[in-house]
């Protein structure tokens, strides 16, 4: 049985708990797309790691971690990642690498930052991991797969051809050196001898998996909103964030998801430009970035302060739909205990009329937050197990945001840990 784990909104939902959570059941963990421009931040008992294409399931010995096809494998990161991971006392993961996932290679990384440079002020707030440009290339069909490092001919003459196209652009629009194809190829021979004892056909290794009942967990990275078709497009990430994108990314039947667990926060938050409808400023905004998350809402990645917002009903009832949501699992609750009072957006006001559905980016651009303001519970709820022992407040919280969107609240997080977590049965 597979199932996924994805996030509703725009990304930091706590999906790399969750996973990390799951995966205790798990016996193998497969991430299905994106690269190193995120991260997933998860606290165990060895420690606190910010994890960017490593598999969010690396600490139990008994999992498999696998780099679908999906993901823009960006070697020299993934295997530093490794190496910190095993240094500080996990014991050395179980790693099988898709021979069908593309590398990001180093000139993706230099174009990123040369058309975030070039562009200035109408940037996309890119993470400049090259991401962008990787995907690019593979759409273009000039990216190159990791099987291709085994055939060093072909490699090679590919590399001639490719660096012609990428030094016009170099030269006459970015005007920065012109990449040198022999370089390159040194450095991906060094690439080789990283990867080759792990890469395998990950599709038919999983195939294999299902039949013999093994338990098969997804791991998306960012959330709904960024999906580049269904998100706030142009400010979105370049693969898809959706559950439906697993089965491609990793190269499994889409019948096969039975379970699609949808991330999704009690408050909002968003790290990069766009759109942001129950975005909130000031010290209103500071304080809850301080007391957010596991010290303080800051991209795993990036560092850079995260955009705060109240929870908004309206994006989330979209993102749990296009991702198919089964469960939601609703995490940070115990950040807002502060309060005595909290805001939810409930709707959008658009040119005077107000709507519970999520528009497209021009309309959401005009989009006014139309506030709902519930009691507090004012208390910590951290170490409460039981649904039950919620205060009143806090279960009514709940409720309240699983009516509006639509979804069952199965899982409910109250604290960093692994263990900080609430099963509620529907």
């Amino acid at each position: 049985m597979i199932k996924a784990v994805v996030g509703a909104n725009w990304g930091d939902e706590g999906k790399g708990k969750i996973t990390d959570m799951l995966a205790q059941e798990a016996d193998i963990i497969v991430r299905f797309q994106g690269g190193a421009n995120a991260g997933h931040t998860i606290v165990n008992d060895y420690g606190k790691f910010a994890l960017h294409t490593l598999p969010s399931g690396v600490f139990y010995d008994h999992t498999t971690s696998v780099i679908g096809n999906g993901v823009a494998l960006n070697i020299p990161v993934f295997f530093k990642e490794y190496n910190e991971v095993v240094e500080r006392g996990v014991p050395a993961p179980k790693i099988l690498i898709s021979d069908r996932a593309q590398m990001v290679m180093p000139y993706h990384i230099l174009f990123d930052q040369y058309e975030e440079e070039r562009l200035a002020g109408k940037s996309f707030g890119s993470t400049k991991s090259g991401i962008a440009p990787f995907y690019s290339d593979k759409y273009a069909k000039i990216g190159f797969q990791v099987s291709e490092l085994f055939d060093e001919k072909a490699l090679k003459e590919k590399l001639i051809r490719v660096c012609e196209t990428k030094n016009v652009l170099l030269e006459h629009l970015y005007h920065k050196p012109l990449l040198n194809p022999d370089e390159i190829f040194e450095e991906l021979m060094e690439y080789k001898k990283m990867v080759a004892p792990y890469v395998c056909d990950v599709s038919l290794y999983l195939w294999n998996a299902l039949k013999e009942g093994k338990e098969i967990l997804l791991e998306g990275q960012l959330g709904s909103l960024k999906d580049p078709d269904h998100g706030i497009y142009p400010m979105v990430t370049s693969s898809s964030t959706l559950a439906a994108y697993g089965a491609i990314g990793a190269g499994v039947p889409p019948y096969e998801i039975k379970k699609i667990i949808t991330v999704c926060k009690a408050y909002s938050s968003a790290v990069g430009a766009g759109a942001f409808v129950s975005e909130i400023f000031g010290e209103e905004a500071d304080e809850l970035r301080r007391r957010g998350g596991d010290g303080g809402e800051y991209g795993a990645t990036t560092g850079r302060p995260r955009r705060m917002g109240w929870f908004d009903c309206v994006a989330s009832k979209y993102g749990c739909r296009v991702q198919g949501t089964t469960d939601v699992a609703f995490t940070v609750l115990d950040v807002l205990g502060y309060l005595e009072e909290i805001p939810v957006c409930v709707g959008y006001e658009i040119d005077g009329e107000i709507t519970t559905e999520f528009p497209t980016t021009a309309l959401l651009e005009k989009a006014k937050p139309v506030l709902e303001v519930l009691p507090g519970w004012n208390c910590d709820i951290r170490g409460i197990t039981k649904y039950e022992d919620l205060p009143e407040n806090c279960r009514k919280y709940v409720e309240f945001v699983e009516e509006k969107i639509g979804f069952p609240i199965t899982m409910i997080s109250n604290g960093p840990g692994r263990n900080d977590i609430i099963y509620r049965n529907k």
